[in-house]
């Protein structure tokens, strides 16, 4: 290793050097190829309509254009984090990049759904290389406290606002371009960003044993993706079964579904038993056990079940209940943006004052404060009234969770575990959102049903268009409430585990970024 490695890679040569100088133009450049992964997972929301209709996809076929990306994002990320220490941050980071777009280039010309499924595979399998490149990256160029919480202000805001911008960039792109241009956009912002890389951006790889784990990486990947395909299941059956003629059953009762999660519950489970008797584990138990980083992982977990719930339901409501047209939709989702641009800033500024556990327990509130006032929504509720302030409270809360949690996800856990640790943050909220997909979309569906029943047993004609609209507006405010509740057990988990105060922080460039 050379000098300039050694010293980035925090080995022995680290303490006493000067930072690097050019970390806030890398900064820049490793921020703007992780805003199109996260963007990636909403840009195509919106396009969903045009796509299905233009390549003949069917209904029950088209989740797939969602869960083909979060199937390989999330199963191949721990893997892709041990390649990004052992191989080297920035080379991985590059290739993910590349493979990124050659990836996006492939769905933009997808001229059937086998195409498409297949390009969306591949971008999530390179976004499982690039994002834990990304991060482990910033670890080692951010050595100051106050620096590095700045840093983390950047990803706090992409990683609570890019969600929100995917909306917005995938209603504008699909109303007065064409859908495909959601997968081109991609292309040209990458291609700057690995030119920009290439001479700003230093390498750093993990010091000591760098063998690899192959019999882990298999396990948890296939783990991952069965639990994924598994909750990601329960939520379309339940969606399925809702709809005119339909069963109406729960997800719950799809045997396929269940078998997925059990069988990925099991290979976790060996995965676990695997790893505590490796030499060279793919993910250190000491990682997970350490109270602090469990807490944060356990926190990022639920705040990943609640906050899918908040877009994923908040996006229909705002079209097929408010009638918005999908720019209009992307706009109205933007105050969640605002909010997280407020008080990421202000979350960098106070982590080195308070600490880290005050903060990710006001966010936890706040954010289900936010979610909370979204319960009331009605089929006539004005955009300002409840839908604004809602959205406004709900970034403020996010803000304030994500900078801390990225401070706090790597205390003590050594250069060696960079990209292992900012890969197991990214799994756990990959994880979180499946699993709030499912549990939001069943809940969701059983208030519909309800109301349903009800509504027949009240004399009310049950085919009245209205009807048919508030028993939509049933289904979302019960997700709004239960993912509230959600947000609140992460607030309490936070209170309760993590023991970190201020003087724990990373101070040698040990500190993680993380995005959602």
């Amino acid at each position: 290793m050379t000098d300039r490695t050694s010293l980035l890679a925090g080995g022995p040569g680290h303490l006493g050097e000067e930072p690097y100088p050019r970390r806030w133009l890398a900064l820049a450049v490793i921020a703007v190829t992780v805003l199109l992964v996260i963007l990636d997972a909403t840009v195509v929301n919106i396009a969903l309509p045009a796509v299905s209709s233009d390549l003949g996809i069917s209904a029950a076929s088209q989740q797939w254009i969602v869960t083909a990306y979060t199937l390989t994002f999330g199963g191949f990320l721990l893997l892709g984090g041990r390649i990004a220490d052992f191989w080297g941050r920035k080379r991985t980071y590059l290739v993910g990049a590349a493979g990124f777009a050659l990836a996006s280039a492939l769905g933009g010309i997808a001229s059937d759904e086998g195409m498409l499924f297949a390009a969306r595979a591949l971008q999530g399998a390179f976004g499982a290389l690039l994002a834990p490149a990304s991060l482990a990256l910033l670890t080692v160029l951010f050595t100051d406290a106050k620096e590095r919480a700045k840093a983390f202000a950047v990803y706090g805001a992409i990683a609570g606002g890019g969600s929100a911008v995917g909306l917005l960039l995938g209603g504008v792109l699909t109303e007065y371009a064409d859908w495909r241009w959601c997968f081109w956009v991609n292309l040209p912002v990458a291609i700057v960003a690995i030119l920009a890389a290439i001479p700003i951006v230093p390498e750093s790889k993990a010091p000591g044993d760098t063998s690899y784990d192959i019999p882990g990486a298999v396990l948890i990947t296939a783990g991952i993706a069965s639990v994924v395909y598994g909750f990601t299941r329960v939520a379309e059956a339940s969606q399925e079964n809702t709809a005119p003629g339909g069963s109406g059953d729960s997800g719950w009762t799809e045997p396929l579904a269940l078998t997925f999660i059990g069988v990925g519950v099991l290979l976790v489970v060996a995965f676990v038993v695997l790893e505590l008797r490796t030499r060279n584990p793919l993910l250190p138990m000491r990682i997970v056990l350490d109270r602090n980083r469990g807490g944060a992982y356990l926190t990022s977990t639920l705040v990943g079940a609640g906050l899918i719930g908040a877009f994923f339901f908040l996006s229909l409501y705002f079209q097929q209940v408010l009638g918005y047209e999908p720019v209009q939709a992307g706009l109205a989702s933007l105050p969640t943006t605002l909010g997280v641009l407020i008080s990421a800033g202000a979350a960098s500024a106070l982590v080195t004052r308070v600490g880290p556990k005050p903060l990710i327990v006001l966010g936890g509130f706040l954010a289900a404060g936010g979610l909370f006032v979204m319960s009331f929504l009605d089929v006539d509720s004005g955009f300002w009234e409840l839908a604004f302030p809602g959205q406004l409270l709900l970034g403020l809360g996010l803000g304030f969770t994500f900078v801390p949690l990225s401070n706090l996800a790597l205390v003590g856990a050594g250069a060696h575990d960079a990209g292992a640790a900012s890969a197991m943050l990214n799994a756990t909220q990959q994880v979180g959102a499946s699993i709030g997909t499912a549990l939001l979309a069943t809940l969701s569906v059983g208030a519909i049903t309800d109301y349903f029943t009800d509504v027949a047993t009240s004399g009310e004609n049950p085919q009245d268009p209205i009807v048919a609209l508030r028993a939509q507006v049933e289904g979302y405010t019960t997700a709004f409430t239960w993912a509230a509740a959600l947000l609140v057990l992460g607030a309490l988990v936070a209170a309760v585990l993590i023991k970190a105060t201020k003087d724990d922080l990373p101070a040698e460039g040990e500190a993680m970024a993380h995005m959602g």
